[in-house]
Protein backbone atom coordinates (compact mmCIF):
# COMPACT_ATOMS: atom_id res chain seq x y z
CA UNK A 1 0.00 0.00 0.00
CA UNK A 2 1.50 3.36 -0.98
CA UNK A 3 1.34 6.57 1.06
CA UNK A 4 -1.57 8.03 -0.86
CA UNK A 5 -3.70 4.90 -0.36
CA UNK A 6 -2.76 4.73 3.31
CA UNK A 7 -3.83 8.33 3.87
CA UNK A 8 -7.19 7.59 2.29
CA UNK A 9 -7.58 4.54 4.53
CA UNK A 10 -6.75 6.60 7.62
CA UNK A 11 -9.25 9.22 6.54
CA UNK A 12 -11.86 6.51 6.30
CA UNK A 13 -10.97 5.39 9.82
CA UNK A 14 -11.82 8.88 10.99
CA UNK A 15 -8.50 9.82 12.55
CA UNK A 16 -8.40 13.21 10.90
CA UNK A 17 -5.88 12.72 8.10
CA UNK A 18 -6.73 14.20 4.73
CA UNK A 19 -5.10 14.02 1.34
CA UNK A 20 -3.06 16.87 -0.05
CA UNK A 21 -3.97 17.72 -3.61
CA UNK A 22 -1.05 16.86 -5.85
CA UNK A 23 1.46 17.12 -3.01
CA UNK A 24 2.03 13.55 -1.95
CA UNK A 25 3.95 11.87 -4.72
CA UNK A 26 7.07 9.91 -3.90
CA UNK A 27 9.27 12.89 -4.63
CA UNK A 28 6.91 15.67 -3.57
CA UNK A 29 5.12 17.99 -6.00
CA UNK A 30 7.40 20.59 -7.58
CA UNK A 31 6.40 22.80 -10.48
CA UNK A 32 8.59 22.98 -13.52
CA UNK A 33 10.43 26.26 -13.98
CA UNK A 34 8.14 27.17 -16.86
CA UNK A 35 5.02 26.52 -14.79
CA UNK A 36 6.49 28.45 -11.88
CA UNK A 37 7.21 31.48 -14.05
CA UNK A 38 3.63 31.40 -15.31
CA UNK A 39 2.40 31.66 -11.73
CA UNK A 40 4.85 34.09 -10.14
CA UNK A 41 6.55 35.85 -13.03
CA UNK A 42 9.93 35.31 -14.64
CA UNK A 43 11.91 36.79 -11.74
CA UNK A 44 12.45 34.38 -8.91
CA UNK A 45 11.81 35.91 -5.51
CA UNK A 46 14.34 36.68 -2.85
CA UNK A 47 13.66 34.74 0.34
CA UNK A 48 14.27 36.28 3.77
CA UNK A 49 13.99 33.54 6.37
CA UNK A 50 13.82 35.04 9.87
CA UNK A 51 14.31 32.42 12.54
CA UNK A 52 14.20 33.02 16.27
CA UNK A 53 14.99 30.57 19.06
CA UNK A 54 12.51 29.13 21.56
CA UNK A 55 9.49 31.28 20.67
CA UNK A 56 6.23 29.97 22.12
CA UNK A 57 3.67 30.62 19.37
CA UNK A 58 1.08 31.49 22.00
CA UNK A 59 3.17 34.47 23.07
CA UNK A 60 2.48 36.37 19.86
CA UNK A 61 -0.25 38.89 19.18
CA UNK A 62 -1.26 37.41 15.83
CA UNK A 63 -1.64 34.02 17.52
CA UNK A 64 -4.29 35.37 19.87
CA UNK A 65 -2.27 36.72 22.80
CA UNK A 66 -3.79 40.05 23.85
CA UNK A 67 -1.07 40.87 26.40
CA UNK A 68 2.22 40.67 24.49
CA UNK A 69 3.14 43.39 21.99
CA UNK A 70 4.50 41.97 18.74
CA UNK A 71 3.77 44.79 16.31
CA UNK A 72 6.22 43.66 13.61
CA UNK A 73 5.03 40.05 13.52
CA UNK A 74 1.42 41.18 13.64
CA UNK A 75 2.09 43.40 10.62
CA UNK A 76 3.75 40.50 8.84
CA UNK A 77 0.66 38.39 9.56
CA UNK A 78 -1.62 41.07 8.10
CA UNK A 79 0.51 40.99 4.97
CA UNK A 80 0.83 37.23 4.79
CA UNK A 81 -0.53 33.81 5.68
CA UNK A 82 -0.39 32.66 9.30
CA UNK A 83 -0.23 28.93 10.02
CA UNK A 84 -1.95 28.30 13.34
CA UNK A 85 -0.97 24.64 13.72
CA UNK A 86 2.63 24.41 12.57
CA UNK A 87 5.04 22.15 14.46
CA UNK A 88 8.79 21.85 14.68
CA UNK A 89 10.17 18.45 13.74
CA UNK A 90 11.98 18.22 17.06
CA UNK A 91 11.56 20.40 20.17
CA UNK A 92 15.31 20.93 20.56
CA UNK A 93 17.68 23.46 18.99
CA UNK A 94 20.18 21.48 16.90
CA UNK A 95 17.90 18.62 15.78
CA UNK A 96 15.23 21.09 14.67
CA UNK A 97 17.72 23.20 12.75
CA UNK A 98 19.35 20.19 11.12
CA UNK A 99 15.91 19.01 10.04
CA UNK A 100 15.29 22.41 8.45
CA UNK A 101 18.71 22.33 6.78
CA UNK A 102 18.35 18.77 5.46
CA UNK A 103 14.63 18.70 4.65
CA UNK A 104 14.27 15.46 6.61
CA UNK A 105 12.91 14.17 9.89
CA UNK A 106 15.64 14.00 12.52
CA UNK A 107 15.61 10.19 12.70
CA UNK A 108 16.52 10.01 9.01
CA UNK A 109 19.74 12.00 9.51
CA UNK A 110 20.68 10.90 13.04
CA UNK A 111 20.13 14.36 14.52
CA UNK A 112 19.49 12.99 17.99
CA UNK A 113 20.81 15.72 20.24
CA UNK A 114 22.50 19.11 20.50
CA UNK A 115 25.84 17.39 19.83
CA UNK A 116 24.98 16.31 16.29
CA UNK A 117 25.68 17.39 12.75
CA UNK A 118 24.54 16.13 9.35
CA UNK A 119 26.16 12.96 7.98
CA UNK A 120 28.52 14.85 5.66
CA UNK A 121 29.82 18.39 5.15
CA UNK A 122 28.60 18.41 1.53
CA UNK A 123 25.09 17.22 2.40
CA UNK A 124 22.41 18.26 -0.17
CA UNK A 125 20.98 20.96 2.07
CA UNK A 126 18.23 23.48 1.36
CA UNK A 127 20.79 26.24 0.64
CA UNK A 128 22.66 24.01 -1.81
CA UNK A 129 19.42 23.10 -3.58
CA UNK A 130 18.71 26.81 -4.03
CA UNK A 131 22.27 27.64 -5.06
CA UNK A 132 21.99 25.04 -7.83
CA UNK A 133 19.20 27.07 -9.50
CA UNK A 134 20.96 30.42 -9.32
CA UNK A 135 20.43 31.63 -5.77
CA UNK A 136 23.04 33.01 -3.42
CA UNK A 137 22.49 31.73 0.12
CA UNK A 138 23.60 33.61 3.23
CA UNK A 139 23.48 33.24 6.99
CA UNK A 140 23.52 36.09 9.47
CA UNK A 141 23.37 34.79 13.03
CA UNK A 142 22.65 31.47 14.65
CA UNK A 143 21.91 28.14 13.05
CA UNK A 144 23.73 26.00 15.64
CA UNK A 145 26.12 24.51 13.09
CA UNK A 146 29.50 23.22 14.16
CA UNK A 147 32.50 25.42 13.48
CA UNK A 148 33.56 23.61 10.30
CA UNK A 149 30.25 23.46 8.42
CA UNK A 150 27.87 25.94 6.79
CA UNK A 151 26.02 23.57 4.39
CA UNK A 152 26.07 25.92 1.40
CA UNK A 153 25.55 29.19 3.28
CA UNK A 154 27.94 32.14 3.13
CA UNK A 155 28.21 33.79 6.51
CA UNK A 156 27.73 37.56 6.80
CA UNK A 157 27.74 39.94 9.73
CA UNK A 158 30.52 38.08 11.54
CA UNK A 159 31.07 34.46 12.52
CA UNK A 160 28.37 33.61 15.05
CA UNK A 161 28.35 29.80 14.68
CA UNK A 162 31.33 28.50 16.60
CA UNK A 163 29.66 25.61 18.37
CA UNK A 164 31.86 22.54 18.26
CA UNK A 165 29.28 19.92 17.32
CA UNK A 166 31.32 16.81 16.68
CA UNK A 167 29.58 13.97 18.50
CA UNK A 168 26.25 12.42 19.33
CA UNK A 169 26.47 12.09 23.09
CA UNK A 170 23.51 12.94 25.32
CA UNK A 171 22.54 12.67 28.97
CA UNK A 172 19.80 10.07 29.25
CA UNK A 173 17.95 10.03 32.56
CA UNK A 174 18.71 7.44 35.20
CA UNK A 175 15.93 5.35 36.70
CA UNK A 176 15.91 7.49 39.86
CA UNK A 177 12.95 9.89 39.99
CA UNK A 178 14.00 11.51 43.27
CA UNK A 179 14.00 15.33 42.97
CA UNK A 180 17.32 17.13 43.40
CA UNK A 181 17.97 19.76 46.02
CA UNK A 182 17.23 23.34 45.00
CA UNK A 183 16.34 24.48 41.49
CA UNK A 184 18.22 24.97 38.24
CA UNK A 185 20.93 27.61 38.12
CA UNK A 186 19.29 28.87 34.94
CA UNK A 187 16.77 30.67 37.12
CA UNK A 188 19.63 32.85 38.42
CA UNK A 189 19.65 34.45 34.97
CA UNK A 190 16.14 35.88 35.24
CA UNK A 191 16.72 39.62 35.66
CA UNK A 192 16.76 43.00 33.91
CA UNK A 193 19.86 44.47 32.29
CA UNK A 194 20.74 46.49 29.22
CA UNK A 195 22.98 43.81 27.79
CA UNK A 196 23.51 40.05 27.69
CA UNK A 197 25.00 37.47 25.35
CA UNK A 198 21.57 37.11 23.70
CA UNK A 199 20.98 40.84 23.26
CA UNK A 200 24.50 41.45 21.93
CA UNK A 201 24.23 38.60 19.42
CA UNK A 202 20.82 39.66 18.17
CA UNK A 203 21.79 43.31 17.74
CA UNK A 204 24.58 42.04 15.48
CA UNK A 205 22.06 39.97 13.52
CA UNK A 206 19.88 43.01 12.96
CA UNK A 207 22.86 45.14 11.95
CA UNK A 208 24.21 42.52 9.55
CA UNK A 209 20.82 41.85 7.97
CA UNK A 210 20.05 45.55 7.60
CA UNK A 211 23.43 46.20 5.97
CA UNK A 212 22.88 43.32 3.56
CA UNK A 213 19.42 44.54 2.51
CA UNK A 214 20.63 48.11 2.02
CA UNK A 215 23.55 47.03 -0.15
CA UNK A 216 21.67 44.46 -2.22
CA UNK A 217 20.38 45.51 -5.63
CA UNK A 218 17.27 44.31 -7.41
CA UNK A 219 19.46 43.40 -10.37
CA UNK A 220 21.57 41.02 -8.27
CA UNK A 221 20.98 37.28 -8.22
CA UNK A 222 18.04 36.20 -6.05
CA UNK A 223 19.08 35.54 -2.47
CA UNK A 224 18.14 33.21 0.34
CA UNK A 225 19.07 34.84 3.64
CA UNK A 226 18.64 33.29 7.07
CA UNK A 227 18.53 35.89 9.86
CA UNK A 228 19.09 33.72 12.92
CA UNK A 229 18.11 35.33 16.22
CA UNK A 230 18.75 33.86 19.68
CA UNK A 231 15.87 35.54 21.53
CA UNK A 232 13.62 34.71 23.31
CA UNK A 233 15.83 31.79 24.40
CA UNK A 234 17.06 31.88 28.00
CA UNK A 235 18.90 33.49 29.79
CA UNK A 236 15.86 35.71 30.32
CA UNK A 237 17.77 38.97 30.67
CA UNK A 238 15.76 41.91 29.39
CA UNK A 239 16.14 45.71 29.43
CA UNK A 240 14.16 47.16 32.34
CA UNK A 241 11.64 49.01 30.18
CA UNK A 242 10.60 45.80 28.41
CA UNK A 243 9.99 43.95 31.66
CA UNK A 244 8.02 46.84 33.17
CA UNK A 245 5.45 46.57 30.37
CA UNK A 246 4.48 43.11 31.68
CA UNK A 247 5.08 43.37 35.42
CA UNK A 248 2.01 41.95 37.14
CA UNK A 249 0.17 41.38 33.84
CA UNK A 250 1.16 37.85 32.75
CA UNK A 251 -1.10 35.10 34.16
CA UNK A 252 0.43 32.18 36.02
CA UNK A 253 0.22 28.64 34.58
CA UNK A 254 -3.01 26.84 35.40
CA UNK A 255 -2.13 23.29 36.43
CA UNK A 256 -5.07 21.14 37.62
CA UNK A 257 -4.70 19.20 40.85
CA UNK A 258 -3.13 15.80 40.25
CA UNK A 259 -1.92 16.66 36.74
CA UNK A 260 1.80 16.48 37.48
CA UNK A 261 1.41 13.13 39.22
CA UNK A 262 -0.50 11.71 36.25
CA UNK A 263 2.04 12.69 33.61
CA UNK A 264 4.03 10.10 31.70
CA UNK A 265 7.38 9.08 33.09
CA UNK A 266 9.42 11.12 30.63
CA UNK A 267 7.79 14.36 31.77
CA UNK A 268 8.73 13.57 35.35
CA UNK A 269 12.27 12.90 34.16
CA UNK A 270 12.32 16.27 32.39
CA UNK A 271 11.28 18.12 35.54
CA UNK A 272 13.89 16.33 37.65
CA UNK A 273 16.63 16.32 35.00
CA UNK A 274 16.33 20.05 34.41
CA UNK A 275 15.86 20.64 38.16
CA UNK A 276 12.58 22.54 37.77
CA UNK A 277 10.60 20.82 40.51
CA UNK A 278 8.93 23.22 42.95
CA UNK A 279 10.03 26.48 41.36
CA UNK A 280 8.80 29.28 43.68
CA UNK A 281 5.85 31.28 42.39
CA UNK A 282 7.76 34.56 42.42
CA UNK A 283 10.40 33.09 40.07
CA UNK A 284 7.74 31.59 37.79
CA UNK A 285 5.94 34.93 37.64
CA UNK A 286 9.10 36.95 36.99
CA UNK A 287 10.33 34.47 34.39
CA UNK A 288 7.10 34.64 32.43
CA UNK A 289 7.12 38.44 32.53
CA UNK A 290 10.72 38.53 31.34
CA UNK A 291 9.92 36.06 28.56
CA UNK A 292 7.14 38.33 27.32
CA UNK A 293 9.50 41.29 27.50
CA UNK A 294 12.24 39.48 25.59
CA UNK A 295 9.72 38.47 22.94
CA UNK A 296 8.70 42.12 22.49
CA UNK A 297 12.37 43.12 22.33
CA UNK A 298 12.94 40.53 19.59
CA UNK A 299 9.90 41.80 17.72
CA UNK A 300 11.33 45.32 17.77
CA UNK A 301 14.57 44.01 16.23
CA UNK A 302 12.61 42.21 13.51
CA UNK A 303 10.68 45.43 12.92
CA UNK A 304 13.93 47.24 12.11
CA UNK A 305 14.73 44.63 9.46
CA UNK A 306 11.27 44.75 7.92
CA UNK A 307 11.35 48.56 7.77
CA UNK A 308 14.62 48.55 5.86
CA UNK A 309 13.24 45.92 3.47
CA UNK A 310 10.11 48.03 2.94
CA UNK A 311 12.26 51.05 2.10
CA UNK A 312 14.40 49.13 -0.38
CA UNK A 313 13.94 48.23 -4.04
CA UNK A 314 13.76 44.57 -3.00
CA UNK A 315 10.43 44.68 -1.17
CA UNK A 316 8.08 43.58 -3.95
CA UNK A 317 10.28 40.66 -4.95
CA UNK A 318 11.02 39.27 -1.48
CA UNK A 319 9.21 36.50 0.36
CA UNK A 320 9.47 36.96 4.12
CA UNK A 321 9.13 33.88 6.31
CA UNK A 322 9.13 33.95 10.10
CA UNK A 323 9.42 30.91 12.34
CA UNK A 324 11.40 29.49 15.25
CA UNK A 325 13.15 26.21 16.03
CA UNK A 326 10.78 25.21 18.86
CA UNK A 327 8.66 26.72 21.61
CA UNK A 328 9.11 27.27 25.36
CA UNK A 329 7.03 25.85 28.22
CA UNK A 330 7.56 28.81 30.62
CA UNK A 331 6.21 26.80 33.55
CA UNK A 332 3.19 25.23 31.84
CA UNK A 333 2.65 21.60 32.85
CA UNK A 334 5.37 22.14 35.46
CA UNK A 335 8.00 22.28 32.70
CA UNK A 336 10.52 24.84 31.50
CA UNK A 337 12.48 25.16 28.26
CA UNK A 338 11.26 22.76 25.52
CA UNK A 339 11.95 19.01 25.04
CA UNK A 340 8.33 17.77 25.07
CA UNK A 341 5.36 17.56 22.70
CA UNK A 342 2.98 19.85 24.54
CA UNK A 343 1.74 22.73 22.38
CA UNK A 344 3.89 25.25 24.24
CA UNK A 345 7.08 23.45 23.14
CA UNK A 346 6.27 21.68 19.85
CA UNK A 347 3.97 24.19 18.12
CA UNK A 348 5.80 27.04 16.41
CA UNK A 349 4.79 30.27 14.70
CA UNK A 350 4.98 30.22 10.91
CA UNK A 351 4.11 33.27 8.82
CA UNK A 352 4.75 33.46 5.07
CA UNK A 353 4.37 36.88 3.49
CA UNK A 354 4.64 37.86 -0.15
CA UNK A 355 1.97 40.48 -0.89
CA UNK A 356 2.84 40.49 -4.59
CA UNK A 357 1.76 36.85 -4.78
CA UNK A 358 -0.29 35.77 -1.76
CA UNK A 359 -3.26 37.61 -0.30
CA UNK A 360 -2.50 38.94 3.17
CA UNK A 361 -4.41 38.48 6.40
CA UNK A 362 -5.15 34.82 5.75
CA UNK A 363 -4.97 32.00 8.27
CA UNK A 364 -4.55 28.25 7.89
CA UNK A 365 -5.71 26.04 10.74
CA UNK A 366 -4.73 22.58 9.52
CA UNK A 367 -1.53 20.95 10.76
CA UNK A 368 1.81 21.30 9.00
CA UNK A 369 5.47 21.25 10.02
CA UNK A 370 8.76 22.90 9.17
CA UNK A 371 9.76 20.25 6.63
CA UNK A 372 6.71 21.42 4.67
CA UNK A 373 8.15 24.94 4.78
CA UNK A 374 11.36 23.54 3.24
CA UNK A 375 9.56 22.13 0.24
CA UNK A 376 7.57 25.35 -0.06
CA UNK A 377 10.76 27.40 -0.24
CA UNK A 378 12.19 25.05 -2.86
CA UNK A 379 9.10 25.34 -5.03
CA UNK A 380 8.96 29.13 -4.76
CA UNK A 381 12.59 29.21 -5.89
CA UNK A 382 11.91 26.93 -8.86
CA UNK A 383 14.10 24.19 -7.41
CA UNK A 384 13.37 20.48 -7.53
CA UNK A 385 13.51 19.17 -3.99
CA UNK A 386 15.35 15.85 -3.56
CA UNK A 387 13.03 12.87 -3.81
CA UNK A 388 13.98 11.66 -0.34
CA UNK A 389 13.05 14.91 1.42
CA UNK A 390 10.17 14.71 3.86
CA UNK A 391 7.23 17.11 3.87
CA UNK A 392 5.08 18.58 1.11
CA UNK A 393 5.01 21.96 -0.60
CA UNK A 394 2.34 24.35 0.66
CA UNK A 395 2.30 26.63 -2.40
CA UNK A 396 -1.08 25.35 -3.61
CA UNK A 397 -2.45 25.84 -0.09
CA UNK A 398 -0.99 29.35 0.07
CA UNK A 399 -2.70 30.16 -3.21
CA UNK A 400 -6.04 28.66 -2.27
CA UNK A 401 -7.34 28.28 1.31
CA UNK A 402 -9.75 25.61 0.06
CA UNK A 403 -7.02 23.47 -1.49
CA UNK A 404 -6.89 19.97 -0.10
CA UNK A 405 -4.13 19.59 2.49
CA UNK A 406 -2.80 16.57 4.37
CA UNK A 407 -3.43 18.05 7.87
CA UNK A 408 -0.76 16.22 9.83
CA UNK A 409 2.60 16.92 11.43
CA UNK A 410 5.32 14.72 12.92
CA UNK A 411 7.87 15.58 15.59
CA UNK A 412 10.52 13.51 17.42
CA UNK A 413 12.70 13.80 20.55
CA UNK A 414 15.56 11.44 21.41
CA UNK A 415 17.88 13.69 23.41
CA UNK A 416 18.64 14.39 27.08
CA UNK A 417 16.87 14.15 30.46
CA UNK A 418 14.46 11.42 29.37
CA UNK A 419 14.44 7.67 29.88
CA UNK A 420 13.45 6.86 26.27
CA UNK A 421 12.75 8.68 23.03
CA UNK A 422 9.31 9.66 21.75
CA UNK A 423 7.51 10.67 18.58
CA UNK A 424 4.38 12.73 17.98
CA UNK A 425 1.68 12.77 15.31
CA UNK A 426 -0.76 15.67 15.11
CA UNK A 427 -3.64 14.75 12.81
CA UNK A 428 -6.81 16.79 12.66
CA UNK A 429 -8.01 17.55 16.19
CA UNK A 430 -5.93 14.80 17.76
CA UNK A 431 -2.37 14.62 19.01
CA UNK A 432 -0.77 11.23 19.64
CA UNK A 433 2.57 10.87 21.44
CA UNK A 434 4.33 7.51 21.69
CA UNK A 435 7.03 7.07 24.35
CA UNK A 436 9.24 4.09 23.55
CA UNK A 437 10.01 1.51 26.26
CA UNK A 438 12.82 2.51 28.62
CA UNK A 439 13.55 -1.09 29.59
CA UNK A 440 11.71 -4.29 30.53
CA UNK A 441 10.43 -2.72 33.74
CA UNK A 442 9.25 0.48 32.05
CA UNK A 443 7.12 -0.29 28.97
CA UNK A 444 5.90 2.12 26.32
CA UNK A 445 3.57 4.94 27.33
CA UNK A 446 1.13 6.89 25.20
CA UNK A 447 -0.59 10.25 25.19
CA UNK A 448 -3.68 11.17 23.19
CA UNK A 449 -5.34 14.57 23.32
CA UNK A 450 -8.36 16.02 21.57
CA UNK A 451 -7.07 19.56 21.09
CA UNK A 452 -10.49 20.84 20.12
CA UNK A 453 -12.03 19.79 23.44
CA UNK A 454 -8.87 19.96 25.55
CA UNK A 455 -6.52 22.68 24.24
CA UNK A 456 -4.60 22.65 27.52
CA UNK A 457 -3.72 18.94 27.08
CA UNK A 458 -4.75 17.91 30.57
CA UNK A 459 -6.99 14.95 29.67
CA UNK A 460 -4.90 12.07 28.35
CA UNK A 461 -7.31 9.80 26.45
CA UNK A 462 -4.77 7.05 25.77
CA UNK A 463 -6.15 4.82 28.52
CA UNK A 464 -9.72 5.08 27.25
CA UNK A 465 -10.77 1.89 25.38
CA UNK A 466 -13.03 3.99 23.15
CA UNK A 467 -9.90 5.41 21.51
CA UNK A 468 -8.00 2.15 20.99
CA UNK A 469 -8.76 2.01 17.26
CA UNK A 470 -7.73 5.62 16.80
CA UNK A 471 -4.47 5.05 18.67
CA UNK A 472 -3.68 1.95 16.62
CA UNK A 473 -4.36 3.77 13.34
CA UNK A 474 -2.34 6.82 14.34
CA UNK A 475 0.59 4.69 15.50
CA UNK A 476 0.57 2.76 12.22
CA UNK A 477 0.54 6.00 10.26
CA UNK A 478 3.32 7.50 12.39
CA UNK A 479 5.57 4.49 11.82
CA UNK A 480 4.83 4.50 8.09
CA UNK A 481 5.57 8.21 7.77
CA UNK A 482 8.88 7.84 9.61
CA UNK A 483 9.83 4.66 7.75
CA UNK A 484 10.11 2.55 10.90
CA UNK A 485 8.46 2.10 14.28
CA UNK A 486 9.77 4.52 16.94
CA UNK A 487 10.92 1.47 18.92
CA UNK A 488 13.44 0.73 16.16
CA UNK A 489 14.41 4.39 16.01
CA UNK A 490 15.14 4.37 19.74
CA UNK A 491 17.40 1.34 19.33
CA UNK A 492 19.34 3.06 16.53
CA UNK A 493 19.68 6.16 18.66
CA UNK A 494 21.00 4.20 21.63
CA UNK A 495 23.50 2.44 19.38
CA UNK A 496 24.79 5.80 18.14
CA UNK A 497 25.08 7.11 21.69
CA UNK A 498 26.94 3.96 22.74
CA UNK A 499 29.33 4.32 19.81
CA UNK A 500 30.22 7.79 21.03
CA UNK A 501 30.54 9.42 17.64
Amino acid sequence: MNRREFLRKCTGAGIGLTLSSGALGAGGFVLSNQALETRIGAKRPNILFIMSDEHNAGVTGCYGNSIVRTDALDLLARRGVTFESCYCNSPLCVPSRLSITSGKYISRVGAWSNSCRLPSADYPSLPRILNAVGYESFLCGKMHYDRSRRYGLTEIGGNMNNSNKTGKGSRRAADNLTPKDGISGRFDNFYTAEDSSILTHDRKVTAGTVEFLRDRKASDKPFFLIAGYLAPHFPLIVPEEYWQVYEGKVPMPEIPAGHLESQVRNHKHLRIGFNVEDVPDDIVRKGRELYYGLTQWLDDEIGKVLQVLDDSELADDTVVIYTTDHGENIGEHGLWWKNCMYEHAARVPLIISWPARFKGGQRRTQACSLVDANRTIAELAGASAPKDWDGDSMVNWLDNPKAEWKDFAVSEYYAHNISSGYAMLRAGDYKYVYHTPADAQHPAERELYNLSDDPGEFNNLAGNPEHSQRIAAMHTFLAKELGEDPDQTELRCRADYAAGY
